[in-house]
């Protein structure tokens, strides 16, 4: 397939799994904004270009851009936030945090994984990945490591993790290929998105929008091996961020508005779907994050062309009991 666009690869999966059908889910779920005080809505910098959610530590969400390096930090509480600048204008799309403050930011094109003291927005490390077809989308912390996603190749990148949280030095990086089931698209084509954790702890799933319409695959980190997830009839055409709580599978479908969950088995290996959740507050939702009883989501309008004056917001929903 022909080289895609910027536009294509953040806001899309494949052209084909995108007009694949969904099955109908067991139940379904309007989603209504939980009982508390807090805000179910805020606003994001205009302009800002919002892609990827990280939650904690506390109840404080940070956000990354499409746009730049710099970061947007929102008390969950009142919904008031402040720009975090980085000394980079490199684009943050996926981002999680950790128990030190740290984020841990997938860079998109630039081939980079970024790790950023978050009160500070000092960069704290860099790391180069992949060839010049990368896009570094999305990112997952396990106990050991922080495992990041390849949107155009067939691998995953792995920071190994000290003891006490101790970053690796470039040499240690690891750049594991997918292989077993795993199907790529043909000619560096958008292939991978989100990724979680299995409930069991020992792999990851991730999302591959190209292969049978839009699939779930569980991969081995320590070889590579990808096994197809039995979701039944369910595709993940538009599948985005992924969120994992206990056995409960969030998976965002961003141009369908909608987020779908899946309970898991302990492997990963067979998700049974439950319901679907829709807002029409929702406008192209990307990624997801918890904190409390509510999932937060940022919103990132990728069916419009973007401009300096273009609002963002995020939205609270109720999780899944």
């Amino acid at each position: 397939m022909p080289r895609i666009s910027r536009r294509q690869v953040l806001g899309a999966g494949a052209a084909a799994g995108a007009a694949a059908v969904l099955g109908p889910f067991a139940a379904a779920a309007r989603a209504g904004s939980p009982v508390a005080p807090w805000p179910t809505e805020f606003p994001l910098p205009d302009g800002f270009r919002p892609e990827g959610i990280a939650i904690g530590p506390g109840p404080y969400a940070w956000f990354g851009s499409l746009g730049g390096g710099s970061l947007y930090r929102a008390s969950l509480a009142t919904g008031r936030g402040e720009t975090v600048e980085t000394g980079t204008d490199e684009m943050s799309i996926g981002l999680k945090s950790d128990r030190y403050g740290r984020l841990f930011i997938a860079g998109g094109f630039t081939r980079h994984l970024r790790v950023v003291e978050g009160r500070s927005g000092r960069i704290l490390a860099t790391y180069e990945v992949g060839t010049p077809a990368t896009v570094v989308n999305d990112v997952v912390l396990t106990p050991r490591a922080a495992w990041f996603t390849d949107s155009t190749q067939q691998q995953v990148y792995g920071l190994p993790l000290g003891p006490r949280g101790e970053l690796p030095a470039p040499r240690d990086v690891v750049t594991l290929p997918l292989r077993g089931e795993w199907v790529q698209a043909p000619a560096d084509g958008f292939t991978t998105n989100g990724l979680a954790r299995t409930p069991d702890g020992r792999g990851l799933l991730v999302i591959n929008v190209h292969a049978h319409g839009g699939s779930l695959y569980r991969v081995d980190p320590r070889t590579g091996d990808a096994r197809r997830v039995d979701l039944g009839a369910h595709r993940l055409p538009d599948g985005d961020g992924a969120l994992l709580l206990g056995r409960t599978l969030y998976v965002v479908q961003q141009r369908q508005n909608a987020v779908d969950v899946f309970r898991m088995d302990a492997t990963g290996l067979r998700g049974t779907a439950v319901t679907r959740i829709t807002d029409p507050r929702f406008r192209i939702p990307t990624t997801v994050a918890a904190y409390g009883n509510r999932l937060y989501l940022p919103n990132s309008r990728f069916t419009e062309e973007p401009t300096p004056t273009t609002p963002y917001n995020a939205v609270a929903v109720r999780q899944v009991r």
